[in-house]
């Protein structure tokens, strides 16, 4: 089992959010209505690191998950619902997905339903060699089905891997232009310049036209009463290589002392893909956490930063691993 000094995120109470009781009376009346009358809400849930509602929901009509923000007070928040509900809407069938059943907006409160997974859990923290196989072939579905963007996707407007911003905090820290961040002590800053010339690879590495899920962590699988794997939360897809959406979740498996370069390469996604281009995206991947990690804390999610760092370090630690370096 690697040694990872970073603890490990209580990923099912990161999340800070108002509970069923807390939202405003119209907004509890219709989702009420939608779900065909009185309503039993579960508490909402822990994970994430947003500070929407988020919660089971079971009525006359049936049992949905339903997320709510006000927009007054997270805009960005739910302008990610809004977008949620049209990628959802696009995705194939075929893709293990909850299914976006309708939205609604009142008072400033931006308001999703989605089918619920019965009895649905976040796989086991450590990684269960099992619960991890089935994430993997989750994955597969999905990967296969979104190997080209479906026509329905036009309208949602994916953009490329990366066209946002770079992964460059390797090469930022190596030239010294962020020297003020204050890194973990364990970090191999003696490799800078060859994380940085690894990291400079990325673009190249993970270029591609497949639709990827661009947030594929252990919180955002849930795993059914059936012990299938479905993928929630498609908030951020973007266009590149399909294996690229299995490089953090499988460095989380290699911190829990799976063989992830092995479980990695026999991945359909990865058939064709060199050494070289996993280490480039873990590169690209360990630096932007760990910078990322190193900010001041988040206020609106108190998490936040620990997860990053965490991120950061698995990544980082699987890459020293393949590289045979010592942290």
């Amino acid at each position: 089992m690697p040694i990872v000094i970073t603890p490990r995120p209580p990923y099912h109470s990161t999340a800070v959010r108002p509970q069923w009781n807390d939202l405003p009376q119209r907004v509890r009346e219709l989702i009420a209505r939608r779900l065909g009358g009185s309503v039993a809400a579960r508490p909402s849930a822990g994970s994430g690191f947003t500070q929407g509602f988020a919660s089971v929901i079971t009525g006359t009509g049936g049992t949905q998950f339903v997320k709510a923000v006000n927009s007054a007070d997270s805009a960005h928040i739910a302008d990610c619902y809004r977008r949620e509900a049209k990628v959802n809407q696009a995705l194939p069938q075929a893709v293990p997905a909850p299914r976006h059943r309708w939205s609604e907006e009142l008072d400033g409160w931006v308001i999703l339903g989605f089918d619920a997974v019965e009895s649905g859990r976040m796989p086991s923290s450590p990684w269960r060699t099992h619960e991890l196989a089935t994430s993997l072939d989750a994955y597969a579905t999905a990967a296969e089905a979104l190997s080209t963007p479906p026509a329905a996707f036009q309208q949602v407007g994916l953009k490329p891997l990366g066209e946002d911003g770079d992964f460059d905090d390797w090469r930022l820290l190596a030239a010294g232009t962020t020297s003020a961040t204050v890194l973990p002590t364990w970090v191999p800053t003696g490799r800078l310049d060859t994380l940085a010339e690894l990291e400079s690879r990325w673009r190249q590495a993970v270029a591609g036209d497949a639709v990827l899920h661009h947030d594929l962590r252990q919180d955002n699988i849930l795993v059914d009463a059936n012990g299938s794997a479905w993928i929630c939360d498609w908030n951020w897809p973007c266009l590149g290589a399909s294996w690229f959406d299995l490089v953090l979740l499988l460095a989380t498996a290699h911190a829990d002392g799976h063989d992830a370069t092995t479980v990695f390469r026999k991945h359909p996604t990865a058939r064709g893909v060199d050494s070289g281009q996993l280490d480039a995206a873990l590169a690209a991947l360990s630096g932007f956490f760990l910078v990322s990690g190193a900010q001041p804390p988040a206020d609106w999610s108190p998490h936040l930063r620990q997860h990053q760092t965490w991120c950061g370090e698995v990544t980082l630690r699987w890459l020293a691993a393949r590289r045979k370096w010592l942290l």
